[in-house]
């Protein structure tokens, strides 16, 4: 399986990285980048060869819905002072969705089945798994100023992501059991699947 992240920021500001990781014996970082044209030639090599890609976006991919109106932009459970809607939070999110729309595009393929739900992805042994990555910058050590720093949280992710398969069925950092899933917009927006319950599932959240 071949490991991606994203670290979603401004293009035009040098500020969205990537890496690619392996994981084997031990976690290994095999390709990062600044460039999201190269993250998208990266992951259709892998699909050419035949492999079954997991690819995190390190953004908000959905959005909790509440019926307690002081509720609706209140931070999901597990956020722990980062919400999604605001700060770093809404930024990433905004920046997310045009990036991970253009990356969906570019990358889709035939025949190239997409998930949100590792059970399912792991018993197809192929396709494509999509998650959530959340690294704070307390994980990552130092702030987010320059693109080695990005290219260093999305490195984090990968990690983490690796080190958690083997207990990935019970792996999200948040949980809400109601949401609008902006994945599963852009899965239906780029033509990955036509399935509307995908606007109601989120996807697995790995947390640093």
């Amino acid at each position: 399986m071949a490991i991606y992240c994203a670290d979603v920021g401004s293009i035009q500001a040098g500020n969205f990285a990537w890496a690619r990781g392996e994981r084997r014996a031990r976690v290994k970082i095999t390709h990062k980048g600044e460039h999201i044209a190269a993250l998208a030639e990266r992951i259709a090599f892998d699909f050419n060869a035949g492999r079954p890609v997991a690819l995190g976006f390190e953004c908000p991919l959905f959005l909790p819905v509440r019926d307690d109106p002081d509720m609706v932009t209140c931070q999901r459970d597990g956020e722990a002072g980062y919400a999604w809607s605001a700060g770093p939070g809404a930024q990433s999110l905004v920046l997310g969705l045009a990036e991970t729309i253009w990356i969906l595009r570019t990358i889709r393929r035939s025949g190239i089945r997409p998930f949100l739900v590792w059970e399912a992805f792991n018993t197809a042994g192929r396709g494509l798994f999509l998650w959530e990555a959340f690294v704070t910058s307390r994980a990552a050590g130092r702030l987010q100023t320059n693109g080695r720093s990005h290219i260093k949280d999305a490195e984090i992710a990968v990690r983490l992501f690796a080190r958690r398969v083997p207990r990935m069925t019970a792996a999200s950092d948040i949980r809400e059991e109601v949401v609008y899933s902006l994945l599963g917009a852009a899965l239906l927006r780029t033509g990955w699947s036509k399935d509307l319950k995908l606007l109601e599932t989120p996807c697995v959240v790995i947390k640093a």
